[in-house]
């Protein structure tokens, strides 16, 4: 009798094993790709949509859970892709976050600070906590410049030209701006430092990106000089006005 118990036992415990493996053969894998994201916060995204994934299986799920919720927006994604291979059983996440250009400080026609944002490079204004999150993780190593932008001027897309602006000029250039200022009356000024030596360039209110080229090409040939002007007047686009500190 304790022979035949026991075999019973032994039996039960392997069809239990058997039973087990054959569960962890089938659970779903995940695979995560942040690019240039806060790993930590996309991190956690990726827990939420396995979890939703896991409920029944179903990437539309996932894929509503993702558009319902904003979860672009709240972690600060610029793209995203969610793939499920049925013969593979692998989920995959590939998230992407923009690169940021300049602190926003965006001011009251009185002067006053009203609120501050971070510009990216699709020409989006984040929450500052973007940044920080970045910073955490030393994706962020160096100051950004300052854009000072008028709050009346929020519902125009002047801060998108500004980023596409900063996009053209690559990023050598962009490593000489220290300051952007839009004014009430929607003028651009780009404060430059090169060789810790500051130039104000004024564009004026239109053809920015037509300007800024040439900007680029006055700033590169005078620095083959070592002279840099300190007033570069380009309001009028058929010419250029250079003044030198005297």
């Amino acid at each position: 009798m304790r022979i035949l118990l026991t075999l019973f036992l032994t039996c039960l415990s392997l069809a239990s094993l058997a039973s087990s493996k054959k569960y962890y053969a089938h659970k779903v894998q995940y695979r995560t790709f942040f690019g240039s994201c806060p790993s930590k916060a996309v991190g956690r995204l990726a827990l939420t949509l396995m979890k939703e994934f896991e409920k029944d299986n179903s990437l539309l799920s996932v894929k509503k859970k993702i558009v319902n919720d904003k979860l672009k927006d709240k972690y600060f994604l610029s793209s995203y892709k969610v793939d499920y291979s049925p013969v593979k059983k692998m989920l995959k996440f590939h998230f992407d976050c923009p690169k940021p250009l300049l602190k926003v400080q965006i001011y009251k026609d009185n002067g006053d600070e009203f609120y501050t944002a971070i510009l990216v490079e699709n020409g989006e204004l984040f929450d500052p906590t973007y940044e920080i999150l970045l910073r955490s993780e030393k994706k962020i190593t160096k100051d950004l410049p300052h854009l000072a932008l008028p709050a009346d001027k929020m519902n125009s897309n002047h801060h998108k030209e500004i980023a596409s602006l900063i996009n053209n000029l690559g990023p050598k250039f962009e490593k000489r701006i220290s300051e952007i200022i839009l004014s009430d009356k929607a003028e651009l000024t780009i404060i430059l430092s090169v060789g810790r030596k500051p130039s104000s360039a004024f564009l004026g209110k239109d053809f920015w990106e037509e300007k800024a080229i040439k900007l680029q090409k006055i700033v590169e040939y005078m620095s083959t000089k070592n002279s840099i002007p300190s007033v570069i007047n380009l309001t009028n686009s058929k010419k250029a006005v250079v003044k030198f500190k005297e």
